[in-house]
């Protein structure tokens, strides 16, 4: 038996080290690293929130648009951190998210992986248990879900299943916190040793695959001395795994491993070529169907350990009931009209639930905050020109946008994620798939445009649920038709003033409230046609099939779903909205009050944009709110209002460059049809307000997630293009019919 060295077990921890960090993670702050991976909607977040509390980070895996959660928590004096890997079906790394889970199993060879599985599809996720543990022994398997299982008239022998697969089987049902003890207690056995493992692999695979692999593992270890898993890495480059080959290829396999060139020094390129030259030979001398054998041998297993562990048949509770609500909510005849009707209730509980604390906010930081500061300028001796600079602009436009942004946020958000927990949104993505597909999307863009309701850069960032990466990134630069939270109090306002004054008094908010989500309605026609012709031209490509799972129905976590909404998107959402408010509010002062040729900047730029805008059934007002508010859609109609003031003379507002908004709507009827708008102006706004750029925030998150210039400009591009065309041709066919 090999002797481990002090010195060469030194070696290996910095390795590990030097791997740890590669992965994003610092690796001396704690004493047991541990992977949560699992299948989608087998609760692992849920087991990961029951672990770690709220001590969380989020952010990204370096070099990837994928999210990483790590937590850490304490267990009898030790540190455990725990990184909440993708939810994934497979390690065969055909998408982004099975490439890191696999990435970090591998080459940062946790302590302990703890593999998530549903108890009600045991044969299905036994599948990645099976792939686990083909790459290490330091497994637990949690079976969480037990409850629901017995809801489906199905009972798990965990103690079978244990000794089936050679890892400890905790059972749990982690929503309730049902086995958590019992969970960690394996962790900490299989980290410190105490629990010895003997994990299920298979036997062998066919005569030919074993000879290839023990002819290649000997190349691999010549080229990066102690690698971690040969062996697993010779059956990948036969099985043509580009990552992994890739990895060989460019020393990121040196780098990530556990052997001598992790030390920092170049790996052997005449090795390395002599590897990859065998891999190739070897694999050409394979069964063209190797890869499908491999796989039809695990899943083999996973079916007949399954059939083993688990009891069918048994007395269901509750069942009936999902399968009633899936008949209703994925009807063919009622999916849709139920699914509109529950948008509308969120979006309406959202507006009208918004009102009070936007007040409220306006109330603070407007009205008294922004006074306060004003006459603490003046009691100090501050110049005009500096206070209205830091009060009147950068201030105000900040607390315009906090005050307006905030509460539908605080709302939508958590209403959003409470159907999410509910199980309802896989529905919604079901009953979408079909149209979605017809214009070469993916049907997974009706989730990221539901969220882009809420947010468009929220909804931008949600497209990570996507693998293609063509309709990931149709599903991006078309998410700004969502009409997001920021453009309803303009709709609103502008529907209530000239819509719902052309009918009755007892009808106006009735017909107000339909233009609204009508033109809701039709930016997601908008989007639709967009797709299409995306899918059609620069990004031509076929539709991917994807399994969609429709998860059980299950009582929404009120009060983490609070948590999580507020802290992880809307308060997040809001801090990039304020970064880009200050230089606004900042802009739209200067523009104000730095004059020449007897103007100011603004009224310059009003002039020169108004033959553009009446062109198109506006004005060089709109026009100019709308490049001043890219920041952000909340400061469109208190700059409108205020450019307005300053275009014609009116006495209101508190100085040039003050935004301000009036206490009832017919005061800013007035103020409008004073600067000459018309019902084509309202119509046209609400349109544009539709069809125009991204906000800075939601462009700033479109760069992000592609790293592509070119195509945040085409996102950026595209819908204020479909903007000024759609507008003109209502405006000429509006003035060729009066």
């Amino acid at each position: 038996m090999p002797t481990i060295t002090r010195a060469r077990a030194e070696g290996a921890a910095q390795h590990r080290r030097e791997s740890l960090v590669r992965l994003g993670l610092t690796p001396d702050r704690w004493d047991y690293l541990v992977a949560l991976a699992g299948n989608p909607n087998t609760g692992k977040t849920t087991v990961f929130n029951g672990l770690t509390g709220l001590r969380q980070h989020t952010g990204n895996w370096p070099g990837k648009t994928v999210a990483r959660a790590e937590g850490a928590f304490a267990h009898r004096g030790k540190r455990v951190k725990v990184v909440d890997l993708p939810g994934t079906y497979s390690l065969q790394a055909g998408s982004t998210d099975e490439e890191v889970a696999r990435d970090f199993i591998v080459f940062g060879r946790p302590d302990v992986t703890v593999v998530v599985v549903d108890a009600t599809r045991l044969e299905r996720n036994l599948n990645l248990v099976l792939q686990v543990l083909e790459i290490t022994d330091r497994v637990v398997v949690c079976l969480n879900l037990m409850d629901e299982a017995k809801r489906h008239g199905i009972a798990v022998d965990a103690g079978r299943l244990e000794r089936q697969l050679g890892v400890p089987v905790v059972a749990t049902v982690a929503r309730r916190g049902d086995g958590m003890d019992e969970l960690l207690a394996a962790v900490e056995a299989v980290a410190t040793g105490e629990r010895p493992t003997t994990p299920f692999r298979l036997e062998s695979h066919a005569p030919e695959v074993e000879e290839a692999a023990a002819e290649l593992v000997p190349a691999i270890e010549r080229a990066y001395p102690g690698v971690a898993n040969a062996r697993w890495v010779a059956l990948r480059l036969l099985n043509g795994d580009q990552a992994v080959e890739q990895a060989v290829r460019d020393g990121e396999l040196g780098l990530l491993g556990s052997g001598g060139q992790g030390n920092g020094s170049p790996p052997d390129e005449a090795a390395i070529a002599d590897l990859l030259e065998t891999a190739s030979r070897l694999r050409w001398d394979l069964r063209p169907d190797f890869h499908d054998a491999l796989m039809e041998r695990l899943y083999a297993a996973a079916q007949e350990i399954a059939e083993q562990a688990q009891e069918r048949g048994l007395k269901a509770v509750g069942y009936r009931l999902d399968r009633k609500l899936d008949a209703l909510l994925t009807s063919r005849w009622l999916g849709f009209p139920l699914m509109l009707l529950i948008l509308a209730v969120v979006f309406w509980i959202t507006i009208e639930g918004a009102n009070v604390p936007s007040q409220m906010l306006a109330t603070l930081l407007i009205d008294n905050g922004h006074a306060w500061l004003t006459g603490a300028a003046a009691s100090l001796g501050m110049p005009w020109w500096l206070s209205g600079f830091l009060f009147d602009g950068v201030y105000l436009a900040t607390a315009w946008v906090v005050s307006v942004m905030l509460p539908p946020m605080a709302i939508f958000f958590p209403l959003f994620t409470l159907l999410e927990d509910f199980g309802y949104l896989p529905r919604v993505a079901f009953n979408l798939d079909g149209m979605f597909r017809r214009v070469g999307a993916h049907g997974k863009q009706a989730l990221t445009m539901a969220m882009g309701f809420g947010c468009n850069a929220a909804g931008v960032v949600a497209t990570r649920v996507i693998d293609s990466p063509r309709e990931r990134l149709i599903a991006i630069i078309t998410n700004n038709f969502s009409l997001c939270n920021g453009r309803w109090p303009t709709q609103i306002l502008i529907a209530t003033i000239f819509i719902g004054a052309l009918a009755p008094a007892h009808l106006a908010g009735l017909v107000s409230a339909a233009a609204v989500v009508g033109i809701a309605v039709l930016g997601i026609l908008f989007m639709f046609l967009a797709s299409w012709l995306l899918s059609s031209t620069v990004l031509r490509g076929e539709a991917t099939t994807f399994s969609l799972e429709l998860p059980p129905y299950r009582p929404p976590r009120v009060l983490q779903t609070l948590y999580t909404s507020i802290i992880d998107r809307t308060l997040i959402v809001l801090w990039r909205a304020v970064v880009f408010a200050v230089p606004a509010g900042a802009v739209i002062w200067l523009s104000a009050n730095i004059s020449f040729g007897g103007a100011s900047i603004a009224e310059h730029l009003i002039s020169l944009l108004n033959p553009v805008g009446l062109l198109v059934g506006m004005n060089g007002v709109i026009l100019l709110a709308y490049v001043v508010a890219i920041p952000a859609n909340e400061i469109v109609i208190p700059t409108i209002l205020m450019l307005t003031v300053m275009t014609t003379g009116l006495a209101l507002g508190e100085g040039a460059g003050v935004m301000f908004e009036l206490d009832s709507t017919m005061a800013m009827a007035d103020v409008l049809r004073a600067g000459g708008w018309t019902l084509l102006t309202g119509v046209n706004l609400m349109l544009f307000s539709l069809l125009h750029n991204p906000c800075s925030t939601t462009i700033y998150t479109i760069y992000k997630e592609t790293g592509s210039a070119k195509w945040t400009t085409v996102a950026a591009l595209l819908p204020l293009a479909m903007g000024f065309v759609v507008t003109f041709l209502v405006a000429q066919a509006w003035r060729l019919v009066a």
